[in-house]
């Protein structure tokens, strides 16, 4: 059985991260965008990340630009709107598709394990999140419209 543990992604400094190394934490997994009508959703995700990290959950957030090229900047860039506009602390990975041929394998992995609304997979928007629990399974997706501070329940319930 794949779990997110079979995962290797790349952080926005280059390194490789590889996701076993999370086993035993909650993690939220969210494909962010700085110019989005979501991106004040970064604030929410920051909350929870500083209310929850002690207790051994994570948010990690992976920059897209596939939705109305609503993630342009490089990953320097990112990172310090980020951190100066929400005052993200949680960390941020290499910019990845989530939909199409290039797609990241752990969101095509994410997308099969949690279907979106009538069975889709793809993913909508930007903001989608996916709540993995810590033996690394999929335990729900949240739509883009869902925010952070509504999750605390199921995170809490992990935890």
């Amino acid at each position: 059985m794949t779990t997110i543990a079979d995962f290797t992604v790349t952080t926005n400094r280059g390194e490789t991260l590889d996701l076993k190394d999370k086993l035993g934490k909650v993690l939220l997994v969210v494909n962010t965008a700085s110019k989005c009508g979501f991106t004040p959703q970064y604030e929410g995700l920051e909350k929870l990340y500083e209310g929850y990290g002690d207790r051994g959950f994570e948010v990690l957030g992976f920059p897209c630009n596939q939705f109305g090229a609503q993630e342009p900047g490089s990953a320097d860039e990112i990172a310090e709107f980020c951190k100066v506009n929400f005052g993200v602390t949680f960390p941020l990975m290499a910019k990845v598709d989530v939909n199409g041929d290039n797609a990241s394998p752990l969101f095509d992995w994410l997308k099969r394990e949690a279907p979106g609304l009538m069975g889709s997979k793809a993913i909508k928007w930007n903001f989608t999140k996916f709540l993995v629990d810590r033996e690394g399974k999929v335990v729900r997706r949240y739509a883009p419209t869902d925010k952070p501070e509504r999750i605390a329940e199921d995170i809490e319930a992990l935890l």
